[in-house]
């Protein structure tokens, strides 16, 4: 196996795909004549980065097939849904690249999935349940004893219908009676054991309003949703693996003709991240990230208000491939990517973020150098921008040292360093402050030297990136990295665990960082590399007073675990 320049293990370009072996298979023998796929998140949270998987892997489907991908909002909890989420959630999609063909809820189906409850009845198949909760789950039995029937199991068909329509009608109180499929209490599958398809809720839903007073579980309506959409292949985690037959029954118990076909896939694990949304959701609750959109989130709206690039997430998932088989992916992969793409695509600038001012003793006052630099060495279409080198500039804090250890190539009394693009310069004295802290450093230049090349011939090993003092503005960079020092942070449950288990640096401002005016003036979200420092996003918080910019990724992967 190779390793590239990350450490990283090179992964195949073009991973086997065992979702398409199933479509065309389906295709081949005439099961379907079309393939239509869905992605149906429930509007209660935003997306993470196991969402953009499945986005990925659903509208991408439907794509190479010529079918069809509709966005479906599972809207069947009122009581945890809101329409902030639906909009954010179409937004993640749009940026990552994807439009649906249609936009569809859960919610447009309620009349439908009634009336197969209905027909569940008349078939003998369901029945209204009086056991409280805690009983249904001693009834239930375990993975090794088999369940026991409901004493209610086997009433009239007449009285179940009865009570379904005093549920209805807003007769119960919310966690009383419940409708449960008629299937199996000594099945091996827990899933099949009697579920629960529809529940008293007494709750103001964001589409529907107060028609409602009971809702279908998701179990019962995913299946008749995907059906009356008219989907082909409903490809979901491999979570639902064991609700697979409960699915298939439901389609077949009412009669489904050309029943959608169910396939699994492997989650989405990435290391050192928190996807549960219950979980997001108490990290923003209780004030330990600024919000969803938090950049040390793996929410797709925390990722791309840290800069990523849409691109780069896709190529990640693509990376990943598609399998059945459980596994937790190294975070520096997602990095990697990331930096393979704006390696490509981000201009290059300089910025300084822990200013040190160097004044060019011999430098003339009133004189100006106009360096040209590459856009992006990568791209040479991308052209040429001038930068201006002047008398008084500022380097990086810790690129001078009086007293340096050894192979110490920077800025030092005893070396002669490059400015970047620019002359050689020697160290000539400095200035301190009534602390002893060095607040200027005064050098002298060789006038011979611009460019890097001397009449002599002599070659220095220390190369700084600078900017002018007089062509600068201040900014505040804000540096991320890793939430969690824990490579699985859902095994610690309760937000102290959260707490104890943060990544004390995962975020350090930095004030009065000096960049340039082609910084300054760009706009939220332009992305660069900062020369020597890493990539760099403008983040939305920028203002008139001040320029606000992210970390995207470091040059190379610097976390310490």
């Amino acid at each position: 196996m190779e390793i590239n320049e990350n450490n990283l293990p090179e992964v195949a370009e073009k991973p086997s795909n065992f979702i398409y072996d199933f479509i065309d298979k389906d295709l081949e023998e005439g099961v379907y004549n079309r393939v239509q796929t869905r992605f149906p998140p429930e509007p209660n949270g935003y997306l993470h980065i196991g969402h953009a998987k499945a986005i990925c892997i659903d509208f991408s489907t439907a794509e190479k097939y010529g079918g069809t991908c509709n966005l479906r909002l599972d809207d069947t909890n009122p009581t945890k849904e809101d329409t902030e989420y639906v909009e954010a959630i179409e937004e993640d999609i749009k940026w990552l690249g994807f439009n649906w063909d249609n936009v569809y809820y859960a919610s447009d189906y309620f009349d439908y999935i009634y009336e197969c409850a209905l027909k569940l009845i008349d078939k003998g198949l369901a029945y209204v349940d009086e056991l409280t909760p805690d009983q249904i789950r001693e009834y239930r039995g375990t993975l090794t004893e088999a369940g026991k029937e409901s004493p209610y199991r086997n009433r009239p068909i007449e009285e179940t219908k009865d009570l379904f329509a005093r549920m209805t009608a807003g007769e119960f109180d919310n966690g009383t009676l419940v409708l449960r499929a008629k299937i199996d209490m000594a099945s091996p599958n827990l899933n099949m054991r009697d579920p629960i398809i529809y529940r008293v809720m007494k709750a103001h839903h964001h589409r529907t309003g107060d028609k409602w007073c009971v809702y279908p579980m998701y179990d019962f309506a995913h299946p008749l949703s995907d059906a009356k959409e008219g989907v082909t292949h409903s490809l979901c985690s491999l979570e639902f693996e064991n609700h697979r037959p409960l699915y298939n029954w439901f389609l077949e118990a009412l009669d489904i003709v050309m029943p959608p076909r169910q396939i699994e896939f492997a989650r989405m694990n990435v290391n050192y991240t928190l996807t549960s949304k219950r979980k997001c959701l108490k990290l923003v609750n209780d004030g330990l990230v600024s919000g969803w959109d938090d950049p040390r989130m793996a929410t797709i709206c925390g990722m791309r208000r840290r800069g990523y690039p849409a691109e780069a997430i896709r190529t990640f998932v693509d990376k990943i491939g598609v399998s059945k088989a459980y596994s937790v992916i190294d975070y520096a992969l997602l990095e990697s990517c990331v930096r393979d793409d704006l390696n490509i695509n981000a201009p290059r600038t300089m910025a300084v973020l822990r200013p040190l001012k160097v004044v060019i003793d011999n430098y003339p006052e009133d004189k100006t150098d106009l360096i040209e630099v590459d856009v992006n060495p990568n791209k040479p279409e991308m052209g040429k921008y001038t930068v201006p080198f002047t008398k008084n500039i500022y380097i990086e804090e810790d690129d001078f040292m009086l007293n340096p250890p050894g192979k110490y190539f920077r800025l030092c009394p005893e070396k002669e360093v490059r400015l970047k693009g620019a002359y050689f310069v020697r160290y000539a004295s400095h200035e301190t402050d009534e602390n002893g802290n060095i607040t200027v450093v005064h050098c002298t230049y060789d006038p011979q030297s611009f460019g890097g090349e001397t009449p002599d011939g002599r070659k220095v090993k220390g190369t700084l990136h600078w900017v002018s003092a007089d062509n600068c503005y201040d900014s505040t960079v804000r540096l991320y990295d890793r939430l969690f020092n824990v490579e699985n942070p859902s095994d610690e449950e309760g937000v102290s665990s959260f707490a104890d288990n943060l990544n004390p640096d995962s975020l350090v401002t930095l004030k009065g960082c000096k960049i340039g005016s082609d910084v300054k003036n760009a706009k939220s979200g332009e992305r660069f590399q900062f020369m020597r420092q890493g990539y760099f996003a403008i983040d939305p918080d920028t203002n008139e007073n001040e320029v606000v910019i992210n970390r995207i990724v470091a040059l190379k992967d610097s976390f310490k675990k």
